[in-house]
């Protein structure tokens, strides 16, 4: 990214494309990744938007060491790498240390409700003790409307006072900007990523690291166009563009939204289908949200010769 801190700016949660047989497309993941990278935003491979807690642990590693094969420079990369099991994450995080990305992206272990903030704290704790590389760094994951298990400001502190160099940012996906503000008073430094464009302007005007959004994963230029002029005269109009385009991608389940969208404009039909509990999007669903992009002026240039057999 044109700017010199890789664990700051505009991160696409990369949507995950699926064969047939419902096996990760290796070769479609990464003509993807490569038009991501080309639009000028980093890749935060195995998100939610990504269907990561679809994929087996196998999976992630194999799409990681391909996109590492195919000459994506590391410090692009912040891979999600929490799992409920630690050994899992251990495996995980321990990947993205060696290849030296930019951070990992670490949901809590998100399967049992109500447990203790200590119990959380342990977690982190035993995959930094065990992953053992000065180079690991964590972006912590606050999405509690899924995981159930909140990131709360006492355990940031908790966690940065134990290990400063690793735990340096978090991805705060809890839709309340009051706590996000609050996240970045309360922690000078850390690298607070808002979850969705929509709070990018307020974020990086109290100081915020940018955003991971899964609409960077079909508008990533104009996302990182209103990250490099925040607070010019321009702001306000590119904010107000980026929210009609996440309108209109909202009138559906964003991942379906997501996953058509790029099958559309990247003429990869394949791309639309999506590892199932979730299912694809319908074309009724499908042309209110193409109508409400085509009012906002939406497109995504290059996407079809990137994805394209011939490229």
């Amino acid at each position: 990214m044109p700017h010199t801190d890789p664990l700051s700016g505009v991160f696409a949660p990369v949507l995950t494309p699926f064969t047939p047989r419902l096996a990760p497309d290796r070769t479609l993941f990464v003509r993807f990744c490569h038009w991501l990278i080309g639009q000028g935003v980093g890749l935060a491979v195995f998100g939610t938007n990504s269907e990561a807690n679809s994929l087996s642990v196998e999976e992630k590693l194999d799409l990681l060491a391909a996109l590492l094969d195919a000459g994506i420079a590391p410090e692009r990369l912040m891979p999600g790498t929490g799992a409920c099991a630690i050994p899992d994450a251990v495996r995980l995080s321990s990947a993205a240390a060696r290849a030296g990305t930019a951070a990992a992206l670490m949901l809590p272990p998100f399967y049992y409700k109500g447990v203790s903030e200590d119990g959380v704290f342990a977690y982190y704790a035993d995959v930094i003790e065990r992953v053992g590389n000065q180079r690991f760094r964590i972006c912590l994951y606050h999405i509690p409307h899924l995981s159930g298990v909140a990131i709360t400001r006492t355990l940031i502190a908790r966690l940065i006072a134990r290990y400063p160099k690793t735990v340096v940012g978090i991805k705060d996906s809890g839709g309340d900007f009051a706590n996000t503000r609050a996240m970045l008073d309360e922690f000078p430094g850390f690298r607070v990523f808002c979850g969705s464009e929509t709070f990018l302007t307020e974020t990086l005007a109290h100081g915020g690291a940018g955003c991971i959004s899964a609409a960077a994963n079909v508008n990533p230029a104009a996302i990182l166009q209103a990250f490099l002029h925040a607070g010019d005269s321009a702001t306000p109009t590119r904010q107000t563009g980026l929210n009609a385009v996440r309108k209109a991608l909202e009138q559906a389940p964003m991942i379906a939204s997501l996953k058509r969208c790029v099958a559309h404009y990247g003429q990869a039909p394949g791309f639309a289908r999506p590892r199932p509990p979730l299912i694809q999007l319908d074309d009724d669903a499908w042309a209110r949200v193409s109508a409400a992009l085509d009012q906002a002026d939406f497109s995504m240039p290059g996407l079809a010769a990137a994805l394209s057999s011939n490229s």
